[in-house]
């Protein structure tokens, strides 16, 4: 995690400082800080940033909306740093892309904990290994990590990657929404089966042919989700 690249946006200098000096204590030197959404998205743009921490109120934007046009430039992990803690909220951010939220008042060291966290997973993605899940309309090389749909490549976030691997490694195996989040993020980070059902979602936006009518990523009334392969894709 040494040569990773966090970027920090909050308007609030002091807990800017405060969050470099905790993630630096924690070997996590590479850091980069914005006061302002304008700023961020130029530091996005010129930097290679492994990691964000991007706070929702902004004096010149949304992070609701911030967070949306970073996805369009990165699949770095978004972690949403906020006062609010409506479940609508931490709803929208994870529809628009993010992968955690932590709500103000918060412990600086557990913010520095889910950043070293979310780190290793990006490291799990890239481990060297031979596992390609072909399912021919799609597929998963777990070495690269990348995600292919009909032979184009597909940006898919660190968490949407996991979790498919996770299903491609027991395809047609009847998970829970509360056992693939145990599997998948516990122990890691705190949340609830909402987390699972929107990443299903946003996996079945990419893999589907419809994703209205799912043909891979299904679910079994009453048991739960599997990922199955079909005949008239597989090579």
């Amino acid at each position: 995690m040494e040569h990773a690249t966090v970027l920090l946006v909050d308007d609030e200098q002091g807990l800017l400082d405060l969050l470099t000096f905790t993630l630096s204590k924690y070997g996590i030197g590479n850091i980069v800080t914005a006061t302002t959404a304008q700023q961020a998205m130029e530091i996005l743009l010129q930097r290679d940033i492994s990691l964000i921490v991007l706070d929702i109120m902004l004096p010149d934007g949304d992070g609701f909306d911030v967070c949306e046009k970073m996805r369009n430039i990165t699949e770095a992990p978004i972690l949403f740093l906020t006062a609010k803690n409506q479940d609508i909220h931490k709803i929208k951010g994870f529809e628009l892309g993010a992968d955690d939220y932590i709500t103000k008042p918060f412990n600086p060291t557990e913010v520095a904990a889910r950043v070293q966290v979310h780190l290793k997973r990006m490291q799990r993605v890239q481990i060297v290994s031979r596992a390609v899940y072909d399912f021919g309309y799609f597929a998963v090389h777990k070495k690269s990590g990348q995600l292919f749909v009909q032979g184009v490549e597909v940006p898919c976030a660190p968490m949407e990657f996991l979790l498919l691997t996770f299903l491609c490694e027991h395809v047609n195996l009847i998970f829970t929404a509360s056992e693939l989040y145990e599997k998948v993020w516990q122990p890691y980070q705190t949340g609830d089966e909402k987390t699972v059902v929107i990443h299903i979602s946003r996996l079945r936006k990419k893999i589907e042919p419809d994703p209205k009518n799912p043909q891979f990523l299904i679910n079994i009334k009453g048991l739960g989700y599997k990922l199955v392969r079909r005949e008239g894709y597989t090579r």
